[in-house]
């Protein structure tokens, strides 16, 4: 047996561990972003294309070793670029730089190749610690995927926070429970904050959605200015700092508040009173719920990049075929947040026939960046609302959700309007913003849309209601639970400490 693993492990294999080892990495540092599966495709054509130049180094130097010591040579150049681009490019200004480093990193290579090509150079003598080094990146990397993907996977069960309010309602004897669509449109703002600080008037749409008995809290602000937060505690139907003794002060890890979202209070509570989950691929990992009964996501498109794929792109010299004009990656990814923004639109009809009880999880991401849409609903280019380094000038900002925000108002009117006249049922509608726009402060970080469907309940709001109380409003009202009202607070979550909560203000409260 010894002697087997010591022939395996002295056997020219390491270049494969070290094509896989990028592409774990990456994914492991983005898993909160990205479902686990966005890494197979790269994966594989990492694997693919370093076992191809493995073979033909073989038939340029006939021998196993020196052409799996190139292949991995040439595969962390290839992947490190990016990185070691990316450091220098924001700490110092350098004329010509991408030839520069494009010149070092070839005559890297050419070193390398060399030295490999050297009759003297025993190249085999490594084999051992390369293979062992390899292998143990790629098992760390992959089992930091694997850690923090599993969970996500699970089957719905208990709510996973210790203090998180359990009744376990019903539905009542001799009633058909209405259908409960929760529509989180990222970042809308209040109507007040948009006319003051946008210069953007979205009147007709509030009035629009008044007259289809919508009751529009015109007080309302999130309970966190960020969407994991807000969401954390809107679908758990308390405040974070009460929930767990993991939001705490002291901690900045974020993977508990992400399987809140999951495996949240109201899921548990609306699916043991006989609801199905039913949602929508968003393009963040921690508000996909892909152990939902109905989960929905594009078809796959073999010929388009996804956001994964793009940033892994831009972490090799392939990220100048951008400054060549080959290819755009914002617009790709443009088009990934397109595909799933017109996946959710498209399956409003649906929705409203899919049999039920159900409860709809709707994660948009307009009007939130990146921007788009023009005005119409036209694709633009992300890029072109930013600098090269990615960062948003007020105007750009102010100009590119201006646009969003007309646009999925229009959208979002016409998806109601859908669901209302088609659904067997009136059902229970919610719109509402997680938080306020970017680039904002004090209380108006907190002002958002927040519009209630509740037929034959529209009494039981109040203009200052917050997320932290919809569903304790709506599992009281519909399935007899008796959860009392919270009082409506706004609390401030600063980065990277974002449990350390502040109280912020409400002024709308004081006119």
């Amino acid at each position: 047996m010894k002697k087997r693993l010591a022939k395996i492990f002295h056997a020219p294999w390491y270049f494969v561990p070290f094509a896989a080892y990028p592409v774990l990495a990456l994914l492991s540092y983005n898993i909160s972003q990205v479902r686990y599966t966005a890494g197979i495709r790269p994966l594989g054509i990492s694997v693919v294309a370093a076992t191809i130049s493995f073979l033909l180094f073989r038939l340029v130097y006939r021998d196993w070793h020196r052409a799996a010591f190139i292949t991995a040579a040439l595969t962390v150049l290839f992947y490190t670029y990016g990185h070691v681009y990316i450091v220098i490019e924001t700490k110092w200004e350098i004329l010509y730089f991408p030839a520069w480093l494009g010149g070092l990193w070839l005559v890297l290579l050419a070193l390398a190749l060399i030295w490999a090509g050297r009759h003297q150079t025993r190249v085999q003598n490594a084999a051992l610690a390369l293979n062992v080094v390899s292998l143990g990146l790629v098992l760390f990397a992959a089992g930091q995927v694997a850690w923090r993907s599993l969970p996500s996977g699970m089957e719905a069960s208990e709510p996973v926070d210790p203090h998180a309010p359990v009744q376990t309602p019903h539905i009542p004897s001799g009633q058909t429970p209405p259908d409960i669509y929760y529509i989180i449109t990222d970042s809308y703002g209040r109507s007040d904050l948009l006319d003051a600080n946008f210069q953007f008037n979205n009147s007709k749409f509030i009035s629009d959605l008044e007259k289809m008995g919508f009751y529009v809290a015109k007080c309302s602000q999130s309970n966190y200015p960020r969407t994991d937060v807000s969401l954390g505690s809107s679908l758990n139907m308390d405040y974070l700092q009460n929930l767990n003794d993991k939001f705490n002060p002291k901690n900045e890890d974020r993977t508990q508040l992400w399987q809140s979202i999951l495996h949240s209070t109201v899921r548990y509570e609306l699916e043991s009173a006989g609801y199905k989950t039913v949602a929508f691929a968003t393009g963040f990992a921690f508000t996909e719920m892909t152990a939902a009964d109905v989960y929905l996501s594009p078809s796959p498109v073999w010929s388009s990049l996804s956001g994964f794929e793009t940033l892994l792109i831009r972490t090799t010299p392939l990220r100048h075929l951008e400054d060549l004009g080959l290819i755009n990656l914002d617009q790709v990814d443009g088009e990934r947040y397109r595909d799933r923004t017109r996946l959710i639109l498209n399956s409003m009809d649906k929705l409203a026939h899919m049999p039920g009880p159900k409860f709809v999880f709707i994660h948009l991401i307009p009007p939130h960046p990146p921007f788009i849409y023009g005005s119409d609903g036209t694709p633009t280019d992300p890029a072109l609302f930013m600098d090269e380094k990615g960062i948003y000038s007020f105007e750009n900002y102010i100009s590119g959700y201006r646009n969003q925000a007309e646009y999925i108002s229009s959208q979002l009117e016409k998806a109601v309007v859908t669901l209302l006249v088609e659904s067997p049922q009136p059902p229970v509608i919610i719109i509402q913003g997680d938080h306020a726009p970017w680039l904002q402060s004090g209380s108006d970080c907190f002002k958002i849309l927040n519009a209630y469907y509740l037929p034959g309940h529209t009494d039981l709001l109040y203009p200052s209601i917050s997320p932290v109380n919809t569903f304790r409003l709506i599992l009281d009202t519909y399935l007899g639970a008796d959860y009392p009202l919270l009082d409506d607070i706004s609390y401030e979550s600063p980065v990277p400490d974002v449990f350390n909560f502040s109280k912020a203000s409400n002024p709308c409260l004081d006119h």
